[in-house]
């Protein structure tokens, strides 16, 4: 036998399927020439790294049990009030003529959402603020506590939140807990999850590490909700260092929102979405909805009154996005909101890793007159510095177009903040990278509040102080060694 031919036959048969396979996905010709040239590289191999790594949403196509990023079915079973009353009032704000009624269309249409108007909001800034006001509402749930994190760490503040969830939960709150495994790999022990589960709380993974087709999509949403009321997202998770910043940095810089209304609500709604999908147990059943709406719809009686001052109601959009999701619905929010920028755009986030469509409207807007600026942590945790390599090209080229830029050495920046004009934001867990557009399922609440935008941007002014600017002429004068660490660290922009 001849097993060199044989060989020679059996190499061409892969790259034949292959390629034809990847051709079919009708990607962008670079990123198909990209995985091609891999499966060649790499015979084998590189097909792992593939299908661990670079499935779109079409990989989700067979998993009929999978209930889609999409909320208008979902809030329709829970929130049909608020769907029917509203188009009035929604139709009243889009033709104000500001920019927001364009985002608004957006949001509607590629990720469903409904825009909530009676809402109050509390912009959180860091650990310090957020902590004690989740454990305060935490101590009041009557009803129910639902908590979704991607990083759910075990140490001295997290056994305080422990023994809160299960003093509920012995008193009758349905409390459940979602975390990501990934995220809280080596962080969460199992002595820590059967002490919550031995006291009726309901503990569970948003999808198994042995589900290694899709360990790359993580759920890096940041959710608690309790009593469908009181809702909270941002970009903090659960855990010591955001107090005290971690072995690495003295300062762990963070935004979370505190939503008190029928945006609290749709945030439920997201949560239901991904504990059916976690666990299989459906919470829209008639015999366990029932009840929740019944609970959520009179909500507005048993409000908190520190809530009921004489501030408007902010409307607020809950915008999610994932890998299974119709649309890259984070990606085209902040690509829409960018472009719709008269004169000042400014963004906060730890990575920058930048595709095409976000590097554009960057430049686009910044040539344009408008005032952009970015504002990114200096460096990572540990030895996860390849992300922050990478970003030194990506600042170097919207630099060159006019973008401002700001690296913060403080501590370590994880907001994840864009304002826009003054006029709109949005606060959520999607960092600027290819990772939280394609591939995270991610959730972020665009608020249309001048008053929201303003204290946004006043934190953004003040953070200035802990940082240095990144210039082109100086990133330009770096050792070419410096430069081509960079370079190469971008070839792996699409797994940072």
């Amino acid at each position: 036998m001849n097993w060199s031919a044989a060989f020679g036959w059996l190499f061409s048969g892969y790259v034949l399927l292959t390629g034809i396979y990847i051709v079919l996905e009708n990607r962008r010709p670079p990123a198909t020439f990209a995985w091609m040239l891999l499966f060649l590289a790499l015979p084998g191999a590189g097909l792992a790294i593939y299908l661990l790594f670079g499935r779109d949403r079409k990989a989700f196509s067979r998993e009929n049990a999978l209930a889609r990023q999409n909320l208008k079915p979902n809030l329709t079973r829970l929130l049909g009030r608020l769907l029917d009353e509203q188009e009035a009032e929604i139709h009243g704000l889009e033709a104000d003529g500001t920019i927001r009624h364009r985002l608004m269309r957006l949001v509607r249409r590629n990720s469903h959402s409904v825009l909530t108007l009676r809402n109050r909001i509390s912009v959180q800034q860091d650990a310090a603020e957020h902590y004690p006001s989740l454990v305060a509402d935490l101590k009041t749930a009557r009803h129910s506590i639902h908590l979704q994190y991607y990083i759910w760490a075990e140490d001295p503040f997290t056994q305080e939140l422990k023994e809160i969830l299960i003093e509920r939960a012995q008193a009758g709150v349905e409390v459940r807990l979602l975390y990501d495994p990934v995220g809280s790999f080596l962080r969460l022990s199992r002595r820590y999850r059967r002490e919550l589960r031995q006291a009726g709380v309901l503990v569970a993974p948003v999808s198994p590490l042995y589900r290694l087709h899709t360990i790359s999509y993580r759920n890096h949403r940041k959710i608690a909700v309790i009593d469908g009321r009181i809702g909270y997202t941002g970009g903090l998770n659960i855990g010591q260092e955001h107090i005290d910043g971690g072995p690495d940095f003295d300062v762990w810089r963070d935004t979370h929102l505190r939503i008190v209304g029928d945006g609290a609500a749709v945030l439920e709604t997201v949560f239901l979405i991904d504990w059916y999908n976690a666990t299989g147990e459906d919470l829209y059943a008639p015999d366990t909805l029932a009840p929740l709406r019944e609970h959520m719809q009179h909500a507005e009686d048993t409000a908190d009154p520190a809530d009921e001052d004489h501030a408007p109601s902010v409307p607020v959009q809950i915008l999610t996005s994932g890998p299974d999701s119709e649309w890259r619905a984070i990606r085209q929010l902040y690509f829409a909101m960018i472009l719709s920028a008269r004169r000042r755009v400014r963004l906060q986030s730890p990575f920058f890793i930048l595709d095409p469509t976000i590097a554009e409207a960057l430049k686009a807007a910044a040539l344009s007159g408008v005032e952009v600026e970015v504002m990114l942590s200096a460096r990572g945790e540990g030895l996860n510095q390849a992300p922050y390599w990478a970003a030194s090209t990506y600042l170097a080229e919207v630099t060159a177009a006019g973008v401002r830029a700001y690296l913060y050495e403080k501590g370590y920046l994880h907001a994840k903040v864009i304002t826009v004009d003054g006029q709109v934001c949005s606060v959520g867990s999607a960092n600027l990278d290819i990772r939280s557009f394609s591939i995270n399922y991610e959730a972020t609440a665009v608020v249309y509040d001048p008053a929201v935008a303003a204290e946004l941007d006043a934190a953004f002014e003040r953070d200035l102080a802990g940082c240095r600017p990144f210039l082109l002429d100086e990133y330009l004068r770096r050792p070419v060694a410096s430069r081509l660490r960079d370079s190469l660290a971008r070839l792996l922009s699409p797994l940072l």
